[in-house]
């Protein structure tokens, strides 16, 4: 077993002296699980990313329970995104002028069939996913394969552009019925990822699937790239 360094050791305890905070107090002593650390114990040395976990009510091997979307959260995440857009003729000119970090078509597709993934969010125009199909090996487990459910694959290239440019943030129930999902940095004002919070929760809400019986939402938790989290009452 690996062992802990002193400072994950030093916010396991603090963090584990913590009951089930409401969520305002709780993105309250995430923003300050760092400070007050013991003598010789230095906080990360970056603006670490907060992350929101949910255990939903949802069976995910039932393809009607599968919990799924994406969402522009009212304050961002504070990253911007390497956008890449698959498109051939006009929406070539229109995936650029909105802000597209690569376009293009087979060159791309070949270039990721090669191991190049330098960026976060791929688009497909509908009449690419002749070539885009082939890439489900690649990007499926790395979550980044274009889908019209997820609203990456559109006619709309320039609304799907600019909403991931903004901060558009995509989630995926996972096998353990668990959804992950970025919500800002600690830099972030308390309010700002409260209200972050709050949006992705009210989402998430409004995805219960009709055939989840019982308990929808049962845990949440919060926390950064580098703490321990913390158990939000829900």
């Amino acid at each position: 077993m690996a062992r802990r360094s002193k400072r994950m050791a030093a916010l396991l305890k603090k963090a584990g002296s913590y009951d089930v905070l409401g969520l305002s107090a709780a993105v309250e002593a995430l923003k300050t699980l760092e400070s007050g650390l013991p003598k010789g114990v230095k906080p990360a040395q970056f603006d670490q990313s907060v992350e929101v976990a949910m255990r939903l009510g949802v069976d995910p091997r039932q393809a009607d329970q599968m919990v799924r979307g994406s969402i522009v959260l009212p304050n961002g995440i504070g990253k911007t995104q390497r956008v890449l857009v698959f498109a051939q003729g006009d929406n070539v000119a229109v995936a650029t002028a909105a802000g597209a970090d690569h376009v293009g078509g087979k060159e791309l597709a070949d270039k990721i069939k090669d191991g190049w993934l330098d960026f976060d969010v791929a688009i497909a125009a509908p009449d690419m996913m002749g070539v885009v199909g082939p890439l489900g090996r690649v990007l499926g487990p790395r979550g980044m394969m274009p889908s019209p459910r997820a609203g990456t694959v559109t006619q709309d290239i320039a609304t799907a552009v600019k909403e991931y440019k903004a901060g558009k943030v995509e989630f995926r129930v996972d096998s353990g019925s668990n959804v992950h999902c970025i919500v800002g940095r600690l830099s972030f004002d308390s309010a700002k990822l409260q209200q972050n919070i709050e949006a992705l929760v009210k989402y998430v809400h409004n995805l219960k699937p009709s055939s989840s019986k019982g308990v929808y939402l049962r845990s949440m938790a919060i926390s950064a790239t580098m703490t321990p989290s913390i158990s939000v009452a829900v």
